[in-house]
């Protein structure tokens, strides 16, 4: 699981997305974290890699996460998704593919209907 969350704001971010990143890291399940600015432009980037979707759940629990990492996220330009399953991964051994977690009818169930349709479609 990928957590990505692209900030266009000025360098005051750098100390908030410090403390974000240490307190993410810290909780189990979550591997490493980046925070980078392009080279062209005033757009800045966080990433945070988790081994797993239940993990990123996990880790943006605990109380200092909520009262810290929950407002920095929600800085960050939300006209892109944030969150991404791996696919393939690639390193020294190899490409490998990840089964998919998403259900089979994730793309058509609307807020709310998590438990079914209100009505039939």
């Amino acid at each position: 699981m990928l957590l990505i969350a692209r900030f266009t704001e000025a360098e005051a971010l750098v100390a908030d997305a410090k403390r974000a990143l240490s307190l993410l890291l810290a909780q189990p399940g979550c591997r490493r974290g980046l925070f980078v600015r392009s080279t062209e432009t005033d757009t800045w980037v966080l990433t945070v890699e988790f081994e797993s979707i239940a993990a990123y759940r996990r880790a943006m629990s605990p109380f200092d996460v909520r009262t810290h990492v929950i407002p920095f996220l929600a800085r960050a330009d939300s006209a892109e998704p944030a969150a991404y399953e791996v696919v393939l991964e690639a390193d020294g051994d190899g490409v490998r593919e990840h089964t998919s977690l998403l259900a089979a009818d994730a793309g058509t169930v609307r807020l709310g209907e998590a438990g079914g349709p209100a009505s039939a479609r």
